[in-house]
């Protein structure tokens, strides 16, 4: 029937190490990528983990090995984007494994899509937390998803800093291979344990705040409801009919 969207699975994956959901994604891109399977939507929690990307800065990492032995944190680097970051339980992460486009003369997509392409995860957060009840944005000049601080600054739970500049609830870092086809995805802080945040300098960016649902909305909506929200979201802003699926 001519207007119908297409199809993008929605795989609920739980509590799964780092290394087996990149592994994951790996096994599924050549599939996407000839069309052979349609776009897919990897949604899990992680351990507690914090991955550098290709810009990723060692002087960043605070905690000593020690520390994070205690805390039971690994440290990884990983082919995203982007700086160093957390994943850890209560933490909503998605890994959107699907075609962005046509590469250019170089086999690298078009820097105007690979943009476009953050922005629209952006997007797709911000929809999903307006109808969650809280107001987010984008930032000029950085990627992820913010709250403004006259929003923090009416939450009895969020860290001063949140109440003097924008704080981030969701991170965003991706790469996208030769052939078009992405990886790796965003982290939407829901009831995360937020004192790991003081084991790095988050995205490299000194004085940005970090903020999580938990702080910012009383009651704090299930990961199951906020899942939801996203997945609606994520069809809307991609034109894809969500089905949800498991593995095989």
């Amino acid at each position: 029937m001519s207007g119908e969207k297409p199809p993008c699975r929605v795989v609920h994956l739980g509590i799964l190490r780092y290394q087996v959901a990149r592994d994951l994604q790996e096994e599924m891109a050549p599939a996407i990528g000839r069309g052979e399977q349609p776009p897919a939507l990897l949604l899990l929690e992680h351990p507690h983990i914090f991955t550098f990307g290709r810009r990723g800065n060692a002087e960043n990492l605070l905690w000593d090995e020690a520390t994070r032995a205690v805390r039971q944190v690994e440290v990884l680097w990983v082919d995203r984007g982007g700086d160093v970051t957390y994943h850890g339980p209560g933490q909503l992460v998605g890994y959107p494994v699907m075609p962005l486009g046509r590469l250019d003369g170089n086999d690298r997509l078009p820097q105007a899509d690979y943009v476009g392409f953050v922005r629209s995860l952006e997007r797709v957060l911000i929809l999903a937390l307006a109808r969650l009840g809280l107001a987010s944005g984008q930032q000029p000049g950085l990627t992820g998803v913010w709250v403004q601080p006259d929003v923090a600054s009416r939450c009895p739970r969020c860290p001063p800093a949140a109440r003097r500049r924008p704080a981030k609830v969701a991170a965003i870092g991706v790469k996208v291979d030769p052939a078009g086809v992405s990886r790796h995805g965003f982290a939407l802080n829901v009831t995360p344990e937020m004192d790991y945040w003081e084991g790095i300098v988050a995205c490299g960016l000194v004085d940005h705040p970090v903020v999580s649902l938990e702080q910012l909305m009383n009651p704090v909506p299930s990961m199951e409801r906020v899942r939801g929200e996203v997945i609606s979201a994520f069809g809307e802003v991609f034109g894809f009919e969500m089905v949800e699926t498991t593995l095989g």
